[in-house]
């Protein structure tokens, strides 16, 4: 048992040595913020895009860091996820991207609002979050099993940055539509443009959104998928 006296000097020293560390810790975690959130790239353009955010209370469906709601996707990592591209094309028109489905509000942003969101958005993604937020398991599990995904044609800037976030070829990609290893083997070349010019006009209410692209762009990505038919 401990006399008085000891007991308050085992109290007093015991707080007086996790205060020491408490503060210390402390200290090193504000010399550590500079460094971990890039606080040199904190530049103008974020902070109008964060301004944004926050006027538009995009925390109250989303989250960030994290922190928010849970009824829109997390965004913390949503330009590596889905790309630059991909995001000025679902700001333009969050509808026009997911027909009948995306319940995202059109904000009617300007080009030059849309390039702050993006701006902040990328900013958060590098921020070291120590392994914050996990990559989802489950992508390794559903990703689709294909036998090829070679074709004689390059693959298109456009399918990197904005098809390949829903569909996959030879296993890289998204999982949200089907993979396209065959798919030159079931459609054909004019039907294919038809389908990727206007989804919509072949079949109404269908989950493909049609994405703005020159005649040039088209031709391109139909002829990269024509010739993965031929490496079958």
């Amino acid at each position: 048992m401990l006399s008085k006296s000891q007991a308050r000097a085992f109290f007093l020293g015991g707080t007086g040595v996790f205060s020491l560390a408490f503060l210390g810790l402390t200290y090193d975690s504000h010399k550590q913020v500079p460094k971990q959130t890039n606080e040199d790239k904190l530049t103008e353009q974020v902070i109008r895009g964060k301004k944004i955010w926050e006027k538009n209370n995009c925390m109250g469906c989303h989250t960030l860091f994290g922190e928010g709601a849970y009824y829109a996707p997390e965004l913390t990592k949503v330009v590596e996820r889905r790309g630059k591209d991909w995001m000025r094309l679902f700001l333009k028109d969050p509808q026009a991207m997911f027909p009948g489905e995306r319940k995202m509000t059109d904000y009617d942003f300007s080009d030059e609002q849309i390039e702050d969101v993006i701006a902040f958005f990328e900013w958060c993604g590098n921020v070291d979050l120590n392994g914050f937020p996990a990559k989802p398991p489950l992508g390794r599990v559903a990703a689709p099993i294909v036998t090829t995904g070679k074709s004689d044609v390059p693959q298109p800037e456009l399918f990197k940055t904005i098809c390949i976030a829903c569909h996959s070829v030879g296993g890289v990609g998204g999982i949200v539509g089907p993979a396209l290893d065959q798919v030159g083997t079931r459609i054909e070349r004019e039907p294919m443009k038809d389908w990727i010019r206007d989804p919509q006009k072949i079949k109404p209410g269908t989950p493909m959104p049609q994405i703005p692209m020159t005649p040039e762009q088209l031709d391109e990505i139909v002829d990269y998928l024509q010739g993965l038919s031929n490496n079958q």
